[in-house]
């Protein structure tokens, strides 16, 4: 097929118009307006109705948007000067120029710009851009992502009940983006945790909206496979209950690299996996039937590596973001930036735009209303200037254009968002100092402490000598041995587990940093270098509801505000931006301890990466979590159940 570009071709001379008895218009505004909602079977019944009659050419649609050439997705072949006819913010008819029957309100000349569908996210945590719904729809639509399948353990696990209340109320109140919820599976990540819960009789009611897509990422492999693990019969329930809903179980496969497991993943149903770090594990997870969502800091290996194993139906792969801040995406891009490194990779452009269109879609099972530039669907259009390099002229969402550029046209959605979104921080009371010590036994001069690091995926457990200063165990610079706290903010019950770590946290006096996004609990984690300045840390983040607090000699120079869930803010993306861009410069003013870890992303420098490392799905072993009746001092091996002293 033949790829060129575009941008040199000019709209001189007639307009064509084989419409009878239209006037040509280019102004979008005149557009009747559009249905914006979420999928509701009665009304979807309706609108169908009457695209078969527009699409019949018996009543009059609303747009018609001309362009130079079109996408079909599902052959990967193109329409040359096509035409898309739009009707109560759906397609209604799609084909060669003039081709069409019916008359139209507006005609939209694009005849220099190239269409393909509007990019969707197969496996994407909106948390982790930090923003709320209405203002990612303001930051991602510009960039080409008109929907998104949002993996939703990071936000079930604080607010369970609420789950879908939360995703559909910015489209309820008219945004542009469509999310397809997936309720957490990992609520809570282990069966050794405590708190927010959820089990087949949630996923059940979950399943009855239309807008669920499924199940997010099922992530306790040893509970799956396990059935004395105290989390199996609950995770169980919630595939069973995806399952009879004809829902799409998705699956979290990190090092799960041999072929017995993988083909124990996929015996269980899960469906999935975006875990695979190199192009033989994607290969063998793709003979197993998975569908393979590449991330991008893998995808130029696996991608050279799959078209050199002779993939040629790339049908069961996609291309995904999984967490970007907002940061990054003002940087980089949304699913944009993925459609574009997957060309750099090697895969034509038809091929890498099937994988963030119509392969997701497929996969979700969503192809009804996403994925295809195909009546039925939504009139989502991502109108290109340059094929080869992917960029990005205009966006139109719902039969309307919403970016020209990376400049979004509309105003965010405004949302009042309720107190049971805001108010999750419930430590339930002031902290100190005393609560981040750790006591020694009575006449020592030393204890034995266990010591883990950053993404501490081993069995053992490095075993350090610490000093005893006035009866109370102290870190230990000089062994880059630093204290990590998690703090409970769910029951009000103030508890604190804490242990040493190695090579994290800071090397300045009185000093520390703190955060309410931990992965994937979302406890707040604190890492200090004395107790007092941990405790000045919390208790302000605790104060402003959620986000990051950097403590520095004693004094706070940073703050990072997320307001909602204590994982995101209700304000624009370069807000965020601009607190997070201080935060880093105050963090560059710090002396970070470092070490090097197994994890290849973790490095040198402010450990924001920290967030990360708190997470307790295979493949970690052992791991701080909250204080529970299992685990009074938090430290555990997360598949077995085992506890330790954090000293002895």
């Amino acid at each position: 097929m033949l790829r060129q570009s575009y941008t040199k071709l000019t709209q001189d001379g007639p307009r064509s118009n084989a419409l009878r008895g239209v006037p040509c218009k280019t102004d979008t505004k005149e557009s009747t307006a559009t249905m914006i909602q979420n999928i509701d079977f009665d009304q979807e019944t309706a609108l169908r109705k009457s695209l078969v009659q527009v699409a019949l050419g018996r009543v009059q649609a609303d747009v018609l948007v001309q362009v130079a050439r079109l996408l079909d997705t599902g052959t990967a072949t193109w329409i040359e000067e096509a035409d898309i006819v739009i009707s109560n913010g759906r397609i209604a008819f799609v084909g060669p120029r003039g081709s069409y029957q019916g008359t139209v309100k507006t005609i939209i000349d694009r005849r220099h710009l190239i269409a393909v569908p509007g990019l969707g996210e197969v496996h994407k945590h909106i948390e982790s851009s930090h923003i709320t719904p209405e203002h990612e729809a303001a930051l991602v639509l510009p960039r080409g992502n008109t929907w998104t399948c949002e993996a939703s353990h990071e936000l079930s696990n604080v607010l369970p009940k609420h789950t879908l209340d939360f995703w559909l109320k910015a489209r309820d109140a008219g945004s542009p983006l469509k999310i397809f919820p997936l309720p957490g599976s990992a609520v809570p990540p282990t069966g050794w945790e405590h708190g927010a819960y959820l089990d087949g009789s949630d996923q059940s009611g979950f399943m009855v909206n239309p807008m669920t897509a499924g199940l997010d990422e099922v992530m306790d492999w040893p509970a799956i496979t396990e059935p004395a693990n105290p989390g199996h019969d609950r995770l169980w329930s919630m595939i069973g209950a995806t399952m009879a809903a004809r829902g799409v179980v998705e699956g979290h496969g990190a090092g799960l690299r041999d072929l017995p497991n993988i083909n124990a993943f996929s015996a269980a149903g899960l469906a999935s996996d975006h875990e695979a770090w190199t192009a033989e594990e994607a290969w063998n997870k793709l003979r197993c039937g998975l569908f393979i969502e590449i991330r991008v800091h893998t995808m130029a290996d696996i991608i050279k590596g799959l078209l050199e194993r002779g993939l040629t139906d790339w049908s069961q792969v996609a291309v995904t973001t999984d967490d970007r801040s907002a940061t990054d995406t003002l940087r980089l891009g949304a699913t944009d930036y993925n459609v574009r490194s997957a060309i750099q990779a090697g895969l034509s452009p038809e091929i890498a735009i099937q994988l963030a269109t119509i392969n997701p879609a497929r996969h979700m099972r969503l192809t009804p209303w996403v994925g295809s530039i195909t009546p039925g669907r939504f009139a989502d259009l991502v109108l290109l200037d340059d094929l080869d390099g992917f960029s990005l002229a205009e966006v139109w969402a719902d039969g309307k254009q919403v970016s020209e550029g990376t400049k979004y046209l509309l105003d965010p959605v405004k949302i009042d968002w309720p107190d049971w979104a805001r108010n999750t921080i419930n430590i339930g009371r002031h902290l100190d100092a005393q609560d981040f010590a750790i006591k020694a036994e009575e006449g020592r001069r030393d204890m034995q402490a266990p010591v883990l690091r950053p993404f501490h995926w081993s069995e053992d457990v490095p075993i350090r000598t610490l000093p005893v200063v006035a009866g109370m165990v102290e870190r230990d610079e000089t062994q880059n041995i630093t204290k990590f706290s998690i703090i409970d903010r769910y029951s009000g019950k103030g508890a604190v587990t804490k242990m040493f770590w190695l090579g994290c946290g800071p090397k300045d006096p009185d000093t520390a940093l703190c955060c309410s996004m931990a992965h994937d609990k979302h406890n707040i984690w604190c890492v200090g270098s004395s107790d007092a300045a941990m405790a000045l840390a919390v208790n302000e983040l605790a104060h402003m509801g959620g986000g990051w607090v950097l403590v520095h000699k004693g004094e706070v120079t940073a703050r990072v505000r997320y307001e909602i869930a204590g994982l995101m803010t209700a304000r624009p993306a370069v807000d965020n931006d601009a607190e997070m861009r201080a935060l880093y410069a105050a963090g560059d003013k710090v002396e970070w301890m470092y070490e090097p870890s197994f994890h290849p992303r973790w490095l040198p420098g402010f450990p924001e990466r920290l967030a990360i490392a708190t997470l307790t799905c295979a493949p970690w072993r052992w791991n701080l979590v909250a204080a529970s009746d299992h685990a009074p001092e938090g430290l555990i091996h997360v598949v077995t159940g085992e506890t330790r002293p954090v000293v002895f």
